[in-house]
């Protein structure tokens, strides 16, 4: 080799040699811009969950003042309890906690410490031990829901009068109860087991998440049989037309349609048209199943078309009917992503809001319902609710029900994980 050629070899050597080294740089950088980002995503879903959290933990407790009760048989009545003065037997006890208590602004001051929730526990006790009639006990009762807040560390104890919720007098009240050992903070059964209140210590969440439970349940088994088979009659059996092509794009565009049009359908068709009941989980169902069919449908038909040709084209070539062919090894082998999709779909149902309220669902429903055909709201609508409230006990009542939400999409999603792992085949 000639010097000029080797003068034009080690040339060209470095210009490669260049070349690559802004090739590895930019490589370098596009790493370090990946990475960042990451961490910012991070880092939000962190100030995100630690909000949360730091704002509804507290929840799950509840502040209880012990009181020695007398239930007096002269302000109970055995044969109704309904009927009976239990909110007198709560004045009562109060006056003899604190007997130099006197004038009627000072009393209600003094009672106001306690929740209305007290005098329905004691209906609920006598109602179940009628023994207890005539009988002097000591009785756990559900605090204000300003004595909680203070209790937690949400309220004020210093400062002017005028900005805290709880005067002098009364913080002196509760200091003599924090002296006593009677007043502490519980676990908040409450929380799980009772509807909505208008009162935040007596809130619950039970009314809510068994109209979510329920409303789920007819979206779940209208949307996956549904969806799962037109899928099947898409991908494998429909034929190739003008007509089957306007169905796709129609699915395709449906799965991006706002989810509050979806409500307004609900509105106009099964409550105005059907007359169907406002408010139940019959309609909310049905709104959600129009709402997630979209969803499994592309996710069905992505999974059919994920198994290879060639299981087709085998079980065809052994003498199978096409339909023993999807039903016997199509299905199998695309069912882990189809119960995939089914479960993003539900959990996008369940994070729901919109459709849900323009059906009536925003309604402030106490019972806890026990069909179809009740009225009952859904969890997303119940936090919708309390994060409009202007106390501030329903702030982290409002927390607490968004980390059961969480909770409850996370198991839906590990379940999602568990089945696709459980049902899939490998070839």
């Amino acid at each position: 080799m000639s010097d000029i050629d080797m003068d034009k070899t080690n040339k060209t050597i470095d210009t490669v040699k260049r070349g690559l080294a802004r090739r590895y740089a930019a490589e370098r950088r596009f790493r370090l811009f990946g990475l960042i980002a990451i961490v910012i995503s991070l880092s939000f879903l962190v100030l995100l969950f630690g909000t949360v959290i730091s704002k509804g933990y507290s929840a799950f407790q509840q502040t209880f003042v012990q009181l020695e009760v007398t239930f007096d048989r002269a302000m109970i009545d055995r044969d109704n309890p309904a009927n009976s003065d239990f909110g007198g037997l709560v004045k009562a006890a109060m006056g003899r906690e604190f007997p130099e208590v006197s004038g009627r602004k000072d009393k209600r001051k003094l009672n106001g410490l306690v929740s209305t929730g007290a005098v329905y526990q004691l209906q609920d006790m006598v109602s179940t031990d009628p023994g207890l009639i005539g009988t002097t006990n000591l009785v756990w009762v559900p605090a204000d829901d300003d004595v909680d807040m203070l209790m937690k560390g949400h309220a004020k104890r210093t400062g002017a009068e005028s900005d805290r919720r709880l005067d002098d007098q009364q913080l002196a009240w509760i200091g003599k109860w924090e002296q006593e050992g009677k007043i502490r903070k519980q676990f908040n059964r409450a929380f799980f087991t009772s509807g909505d209140s208008r009162e935040p210590e007596l809130a619950g969440i039970w009314g809510a998440f068994v109209g979510t439970i329920l409303t789920l349940a007819l979206t779940l088994a209208l949307s996956f049989p549904i969806g799962i088979s037109a899928s099947i009659y898409l991908e494998e059996f429909a034929p190739r037309n003008r007509f089957v092509d306007l169905v796709e794009v129609n699915i395709n565009n449906l799965a991006a349609v706002p989810s509050i049009v979806f409500g307004l359908l609900g509105l106009a068709v099964f409550i105005n048209f059907f007359h169907l009941p406002r408010s139940s989980p019959l309609v909310g169902g049905l709104v959600l199943t129009l709402m997630t069919l979209p969803t499994i449908i592309i996710a069905s038909r992505a999974s059919l078309q994920s198994v290879p040709p060639s299981i087709r084209e085998a079980a065809l070539g052994i003498g199978a009917s096409k339909m023993q062919m999807v039903n016997h090894h199509v299905l199998p082998l695309a069912l882990p992503g189809m119960l995939t999709g089914t479960i993003i779909g539900m959990a996008r149902a369940l994070g729901e809001t919109a459709p849900l309220l323009m059906i009536g669902m925003v309604a402030f429903i106490v019972d806890i319902p026990d069909s179809f055909v009740t009225p009952a709201t859904a969890l997303p609508v119940q936090i919708f609710l309390w994060a409009d409230s202007p106390e501030r006990a329903f702030v982290e009542r409002t927390s607490a029900a968004i980390l059961v939400l969480l909770a409850f999409l996370v198991v839906m999603n590990s379940l999602a994980v568990i089945l696709r792992n459980r049902f899939e085949r490998r070839w």
